[in-house]
């Protein structure tokens, strides 16, 4: 009898959310992290059963798997912030592609045949103004994105197993680290709202505009897709409008409790910074029924009151 689905990352951002929703029809997730922590807080609940599975262990990967006989694989761990995979790139390309060739190995070696979500990233096509759509030229500039395309490569070349795959755009809420640009804002209004920081924000490039989708309509789109979409077939996860940067920090400067100075922070600025990054989600609503649904003023809201409770805590 099949076990239950499987969260690889799941103390991570987007992981910790799609656990969260897969218990609303499910009795039980299997979850992995690499230290086999109960982080965030929010998923201390009995039915998440925790392991702690190094994906760079390619025997444990596949013990781990034969053991669990999971109903379904959604391979959220990796490597996920830009920055870092320039500071690191050998690390996030083991860890993003190795890690994925164990999971698919591993589910070849236990026989298994369950649906395997791989997640990708829209930093794999090359650079464009205009909204990308699933066919659009491919063109990673940089390692993450590269390492992006590799986890693909892999997935589509799987015969056994039906391996879906999606490419999220940006997305945000609560839970998020403030490595990210909208939670880094929300932690430092946060910080000065108690007095724990100056009156003044540190900011990157405010001129970018990015697609961001509330990261709980993120992850309905990933189970959608296992239920509904066709294997080996690219999938965008996008709002389809991007918002200056600018913009969102005014909208949470305008619903916090202090006057606030901003100042630009070069050791912000990446490498290298499209100005536009947007996408076409026509496919994933034609053929897996997903719309986003939560509009950026509750994502923004939520995100704020995250952080308030999350300093409240530390205090």
């Amino acid at each position: 009898m099949p076990g239950p689905a499987l969260v690889t990352g799941a103390t991570g951002f987007a992981g910790s959310h799609l656990v969260d929703q897969l218990l609303e029809e499910q009795p039980s997730v299997a979850a992995w992290s690499h230290h086999g922590g109960r982080e965030p807080r929010d998923l201390d609940d009995p039915r998440v059963r925790w392991s702690a599975v190094d994906l760079l262990d390619r025997a444990t990967v596949s013990r781990a798997l034969s053991e669990l006989q999971p109903s379904a694989v959604y391979h959220c761990a990796g490597i996920a912030h830009v920055g870092e995979s320039w500071s690191e790139p050998v690390r996030a390309l083991s860890v993003n592609v190795m890690g994925t060739h164990h999971v698919l190995e591993g589910i070849r070696d236990a026989g298994l045949d369950c649906p395997v979500l791989v997640i990708g990233s829209a930093l794999v096509y090359r650079s464009s103004t205009s909204p990308l759509r699933e066919d659009d030229p491919i063109g990673p500039s940089d390692p993450y994105g590269v390492s992006k395309l590799a986890q693909e490569m892999l997935a589509s070349g799987r015969a056994r197993a039906p391996v879906f795959i999606v490419r999220p755009f940006n997305h945000a809420g609560p839970r998020q680290s403030p490595t990210y640009v909208t939670s880094s804002f929300a932690r430092q209004i946060a910080e000065i709202e108690v007095g724990r920081r100056e009156p003044v924000l540190r900011v990157g490039n405010l001129e970018s505009r990015r697609d961001i989708t509330d990261v709980r309509d993120t992850v309905r789109a990933y189970r959608l897709v296992v239920q509904h979409g066709r294997p080996r077939r690219p999938y965008n996860v996008c709002s389809g409008k991007a918002y200056r940067v600018r913009d969102l920090l005014d909208a949470l400067i305008g619903v916090s409790r202090a006057s606030i100075e901003i100042q630009v922070d070069p050791s912000r600025l990446r490498p290298s910074d499209n100005p536009v990054i947007a996408g076409d989600r026509s496919r994933i609503g034609a053929e897996a029924g997903w719309t986003p649904e939560i509009p950026i003023e509750r994502t923004l809201d939520d995100l704020l009151n995250y952080w308030r409770r999350e300093i409240r805590a530390q205090r």
